[in-house]
């Protein structure tokens, strides 16, 4: 039997699927880093599932996460967001998006990349920690703190430190997987 994250263990298909092949994995790819920085960002108050089962909802509606298509959405569009259905309809959330587009588009033109600009946190280097259960596994740390005030401070929204940390978790900066989850070391290579 394939052992996982307690969270996994009970979890929709869907859910495994993100778990086995996504989470924890280090990405360096802009496209990928800003659809989960919006994600995560529209997860708040909310469950990862609830989310992770509007992913496809949110890759249609939010143009397949094109910044630039994002920064020029214009009052009427938001408008139009809120009565979909297919994604969370919570007018800071959809407002945070355009907002966190501009400021993206912003950092890539100063860092070059937004991945270097988001891994300079983590000094570059994937945080690997050795939890044995779920309990021990912080809501937030320093570097998520540092992150979260810096990502306000250059005009992003909706990136709190526990935002920030399950963004971190999410896309590798840190490997929270259970030590005896099958996808502990197998993220550490």
């Amino acid at each position: 039997m394939v052992r996982r994250c307690d969270w996994a263990s009970n979890a929709s298909s869907a859910e495994i699927q993100y778990h086995d092949t996504e989470w924890g994995v280090p990405c360096y790819d802009d496209a990928h880093l800003f659809e989960m920085l919006l994600l995560e960002g529209a997860q708040a108050g909310l469950s990862w599932s609830t989310i992770l089962h509007k992913r496809d909802g949110y890759r249609t509606h939010y143009e397949q996460f094109n910044p630039e298509r994002i920064a020029n959405w214009s009052n009427r569009k938001i408008e139009q967001l809120m009565q979909e259905p297919a994604i969370i309809r919570n007018r800071l959330k959809i407002n945070a998006a355009r907002t966190n587009a501009r400021a993206f588009i912003e950092i890539v033109e100063q860092h070059n990349s937004f991945s270097d600009y988001l891994w300079k946190f983590v000094d570059n280097t994937p945080v690997i920690n050795t939890w044995q259960t779920r309990e021990q596994v912080p809501a937030y740390t320093r570097q998520s703190e540092t992150m979260a005030k810096t990502l306000h401070q250059d005009g992003f929204r909706f990136v709190g430190k526990t935002i920030c940390y399950a963004f971190m978790q999410a896309v590798g900066m840190v490997n929270d997987h259970t030590t005896d989850c099958f996808r502990h070391q197998q993220c550490n290579n």
